[in-house]
């Protein structure tokens, strides 16, 4: 599922003249936001409900290099969650090109902002999550999941 399209800045990109690995992910985080909005859990919702998302572990692959001005597209690649728990893969690719540049699979709490503690999902977020994965989840990939026994189902 598409998330959202980059073009690669000139800032961005290193010495090496690639993307720095810090910019992938800042690409990764930026799209999993759209994702966030669609379910009540992103930049909004923090200001106004005081509940957010913080990611606890990440595996990131750079597999082949992108460079000022490439076009790319985040794709979402599979998605669950648990009662306090989000599990996510993404791909980013190359859009000229159509090869895959990097994936990034997380592990995300959700967190009472007032508290800074781990809290569980309301209830219409569970509906909004459980929605999306059954409209979805012929799409999602199981392979290469690294973080499958995190979630506490």
């Amino acid at each position: 599922m598409l998330l959202k399209n980059f073009k690669i800045k000139k800032e961005w990109v290193d010495y090496n003249e690639h993307l720095n690995m810090a910019y992938y992910v800042l690409i990764f985080d930026l799209a999993w936001e759209v994702a966030l909005e669609k379910f009540n859990m992103g930049g909004t919702a923090a200001e106004k409900l005081n509940r957010s998302t913080m990611v606890v572990e990440t595996h990131t692959a750079y597999i082949k290099e992108l460079k000022e001005n490439d076009d790319v597209q985040v794709n979402l690649t599979y998605f669950d969650h648990d009662k306090k728990r989000l599990h996510l893969k993404m791909e980013m690719i190359e859009k000229k090109t159509k090869v895959l540049s990097a994936t990034m699979e997380w592990i995300s709490l959700y967190i009472d902002l007032s508290k800074r503690k781990v809290t569980e999902f309301e209830i219409d977020k569970l509906n909004l999550m459980d929605k999306f994965i059954s409209e979805n989840k012929s799409n999602f990939s199981l392979d290469d999941l690294l973080f499958k026994s995190k979630l506490k189902k």
